[in-house]
């Protein structure tokens, strides 16, 4: 987001299992997910007006984090760390030694693959999986500062929710950061800022506190001012994509989520009767436990697709009768390694929750 172009989608470390769970924010982390790979796959400029996956993602994250510090706040903040960087250190290992391997010479920099406060840097080789770290380095600074910005949204709610879209706005309007490290960090804290609030909101009972007719219509102003900016600036941002635009990004997640939220908040909206479908509610389970490796490994996936389906052109059978010069087709087979690294990587992630390590959840 911000000066640099985001391709990049985000999940979260604490979607992990737990002993009671919200099958509807499950449900709303699973469609995230799968429209992170199919936005990847087919780079739709739609895709983030249809369901803008960051801003749930972040949403549904500062929930969790506003009910973690009921706890101590160092504790919840190392639980929180130690969830993330193991999986991202495994992943990191191969994608390094692959770029080490192409000729990459990291400089200090590298430290960035060890706590990603600021993007780690690598070659062009192997862009098209690191670039996805952005989500990773914003979580962990909303992480960091969350017991002080929960602090200060306590003291005036709603004052300070609203408030929180000034940052995106003194960005866009009135002073613009540095094309670096920093810049990029401001531009998506600001750009999520809200939405992680938004969640304080929601686990505090402040949605479910006020009435329709002064939420819907703040919501409604956001979608609508959001919607207009993308479309209104093509021009100038070169697409309608709300991952090229933060201002749009923005405005569009606030209304998009507070919709969402809200229908939890003050209608009880629940999905415990996906329990009744057995396969699919497995597969949110699924989803949900191993977020975090579904995220960092799908661009590779993806990337693996290609020269794979190169080999099936070779036999004559699948060159016949497969549409393997379908995207469609990709993104089924993206599906395929995306599960292959599900089961072979996902254990990481056990591991980082001092649970016993296992194929699936």
């Amino acid at each position: 987001m911000g000066a640099h172009s985001r391709t990049a989608e985000r999940v979260l470390p604490e979607a992990v299992a737990r002993p009671v769970r919200d099958r509807y924010f499950d449900t709303l982390r699973a469609v995230a997910l799968v429209r992170v790979v199919t936005y990847h796959t087919f780079g739709w400029a739609w895709a983030g007006l249809v369901f803008p996956s960051m801003g749930v993602m972040f949403g549904l994250a500062g929930t969790l984090m506003a009910r973690s510090l009921q706890r101590p706040a160092p504790t919840v903040i190392r639980s929180r760390v130690r969830r993330l960087l193991p999986p991202f250190w495994f992943w990191g290992v191969f994608v390094v030694g692959a770029m080490l391997v192409h000729g990459w010479m990291p400089g200090w920099q590298i430290v960035y693959w060890v706590v990603p406060l600021g993007d780690p840097p690598g070659n062009a080789w192997g862009e098209q999986a690191w670039e996805i770290l952005w989500y990773l380095r914003t979580y962990l600074w909303f992480v960091l500062l969350s017991p002080l910005l929960l602090r200060v949204f306590r003291l005036a709610p709603v004052p300070v929710l609203l408030l929180s879209l000034g940052p995106v706005l003194a960005f866009q309007f009135v002073w613009q950061p540095p094309d670096d490290r920093l810049g990029a960090a401001l531009w998506d804290l600001a750009t999520f800022l809200f939405c992680w609030l938004l969640g304080f909101a929601h686990h505090d009972g402040v949605l479910a506190r006020l009435k329709p007719a002064a939420l819907l219509p703040l919501a409604s102003a956001a979608l609508a001012y959001g919607g207009w900016y993308a479309l209104a600036h093509q021009a100038e941002y070169g697409t309608y994509d709300l991952d090229e635009n933060p201002l749009a990004q923005a405005f569009w997640s606030a209304g998009f989520v507070t919709l969402l939220m809200y229908a939890k908040a003050r209608f009880r909206t629940d999905f415990a009767g996906l329990a009744r479908f057995r396969r699919l509610d497995r597969l949110v389970t699924v989803f949900n436990a191993r977020a975090v490796t579904l995220y960092l490994w799908h661009e590779i996936a993806l990337i693996l697709a290609v020269p794979l389906i190169d080999q099936l052109w070779n036999v004559p059978a699948f060159e016949a009768y497969l549409p393997l010069d379908s995207q469609w087709f990709m993104f089924g087979v993206g599906w395929v390694l995306i599960a292959v690294f599900v089961v072979l990587c996902g254990w990481v992630e056990d591991v980082a929750a001092r649970k016993k390590p296992g194929l699936l959840p």
